[in-house]
């Protein structure tokens, strides 16, 4: 069988110098991948990316997507509409019983390197070090002229650092290179810095010059050393972002049940009703105003508040009014009425997720050294706080808030001096639902929008309130990132269940010690 192969190998070569079309590398590659021999297709690759050839690229993609067929000794291109174009003249051209050019894993890591040295020297930037990184991680050594051609004409200082990263990771696996160009390498994959260097470093061939080996090892651990210190400030940003999270959804639990002691389990749903305020937001402007896309979560946001807290004052009016000094069953009644309220989604908008888009200002991500900062958590942070600051001066600049606190520090004085505080009860408990509709908005956007979405908030929430002292804003805030910042860093360690379980038996022993949390509400009838 391989005897027979090599013949129609030798015979397909044959063909093509007879017909006098050997110009260069690209056309003797090209019946290669006539032959169904992966070995050939792979060596057909390598000739390919340093061709020059006008068509290389669109064979390779081709060769990537399974649009690159075979028949009769010619290779053809499929384009997306699905017409012929022969690979060796350029031309739309004819032909049946074709076959598509079967690749494996090892062909597929060809592609890789081949793509990347084509457009190592593309006019767009991102395209270029899409091409390096492909190139580095390939580590093929027929990409090493290319790579060094590329490296000279770029000017893009992070491109080029990428470049030569690339060029130093194949040198290193190089026999044929010298001990001080491996060393010069090491170095280069030192100053990356990242994980794709250190795995470099870490997986030397067989054979390293010992010398190499030991400053390979050296470069490695400083990197390990490096990316321990920007982990843990990662794990900190996380812990910022969970708490920003825990802080939207308890800061209007805080308020309600500082205010009224109502155990309100229907919370979470209100943050759930936020979210699919949103979602039905963006539908609307899908259909009817598509470019204000970019805007809708600044119109979901006061038509969250809105709806959330008229569901709040129409709960409170209808039902928890008339369960006032009666924790257990006003928690059995918030708690049916979290079921009711999921099912009502469930019956309106389906049982299944509903996606919320992101707008285009909130993609990407902020690079700050080791750190990742995404846009949307950096959004999310930033209006968790501007709510905890207007809520701030709610609470401390209206008659609202003053009103509020005095019912909070002292209900009978507080209605003695002509406070209505059964209007001020069902307000309260309005603002504190509204708030919790303008979390869902905000979670809509790191979140499955469901009807389970507040269930996973609940119970967060309440420990952030007790912890930090029931009622008082600023102790929310404080609990908030205390809690998240320890779950994240918890998490590596202990994993997601046991670090949440250790908080919660943290929690547990500190309220032992100190029953009204971290800042405790000061009023005769609080201390009382």
């Amino acid at each position: 069988m391989s005897s027979l192969r090599n013949i129609l190998r030798a015979f397909l070569l044959l063909i093509v110098m007879v017909s006098g079309a050997v110009a260069g590398p690209y056309e003797v590659a090209l019946p290669k991948f006539a032959t169904d021999n992966y070995s050939d297709t792979d060596e057909g690759l390598a000739a390919i990316a340093v061709s020059g050839h006008a068509l290389a690229l669109p064979l390779v993609e081709a060769l990537r997507d399974g649009r690159l067929m075979v028949g009769t000794g010619k290779v053809y291109i499929k384009d997306a509409s699905g017409n012929l174009i022969d690979a060796a003249t350029g031309q739309t051209a004819s032909a049946d019983n074709l076959k598509a050019v079967r690749i494996n894993n090892r062909v597929r890591r060809a592609i890789e390197a081949a793509l990347g040295s084509l457009t190592l020297l593309s006019a767009d930037a991102g395209t270029r070090l899409s091409a390096a990184r492909a190139v580095f991680r390939s580590r093929d050594a027929a990409a090493l002229p290319a790579l060094e051609s590329a490296i000279i004409q770029e000017r893009d200082a992070k491109i080029r650092a990428a470049l030569e990263s690339a060029r130093a990771a194949i040198v290193l696996n190089r026999s044929d290179a010298s001990e001080a160009e491996k060393v010069s390498a090491v170095a280069t994959l030192r100053a990356q810095g990242n994980q794709d260097a250190l795995a470099v470093l870490s997986n030397l061939p067989m054979g390293t010059p010992a010398m190499v080996a030991k400053a390979a090892g050296n470069a490695a651990e400083d990197i390990r050393t490096q990316l321990a210190f920007w982990g843990g400030l990662q794990n900190v940003w996380y812990g910022v972002s969970l708490g920003s999270v825990l802080l939207l959804a308890a800061i209007g639990l805080a308020i309600t049940f500082g205010t009224m002691g109502v155990i309100n389990m229907a919370h979470g749903e209100m943050v759930m009703i936020g979210a699919y305020t949103t979602f039905v937001v963006q539908e609307i402007i899908r259909v009817n105003a598509p470019n204000l896309f970019g805007v809708s979560l600044f119109i979901a946001v006061p038509l969250a508040f809105l709806i959330a807290g008229s569901v709040g004052i129409l709960i409170e009016r209808t039902v928890i009014r008339f369960l006032y000094g009666r924790p257990l069953e006003t928690l059995l009644a918030t708690w049916g009425l979290s079921l009711m309220l999921q099912q009502g989604v469930r019956t309106i908008f389906g049982p299944t997720n509903r996606e919320v888009g992101t707008p285009a200002w909130m993609s990407g991500a902020l690079e700050l050294g080791g750190l990742s900062l995404t846009y949307n958590r950096i959004a999310i942070v930033v209006f968790a706080f501007v709510v905890f600051a207007i809520l701030l001066l709610v609470m401390r600049y209206t008659s609202l808030g003053l009103y509020v606190r005095a019912v909070t520090q002292n209900r009978r004085m507080a209605g003695s001096i002509g406070i209505r505080t059964n209007r001020i009860d069902a307000l309260a408990f309005g603002l504190g639902s509204g708030v919790a509709g303008i979390a869902g908005v905000a979670l809509s956007q790191i979140d499955n929008v469901s009807p389970n979405l507040g269930q996973g908030y609940i119970i967060d929430s309440f420990m952030v309130v007790v912890f930090g002292g029931v009622g008082n804003l600023w102790g929310t805030l404080v609990g908030a990132m205390m809690l998240g910042i320890a779950n994240k860093l918890l998490e590596p360690f202990a994993g997601a269940v046991l670090g949440k379980i250790t908080l919660l038996v943290a929690i547990i022993l500190f309220i032992q010690r100190r029953p009204r949390g971290l800042f405790a509400l000061r009023g005769r009838a609080v201390e009382a």
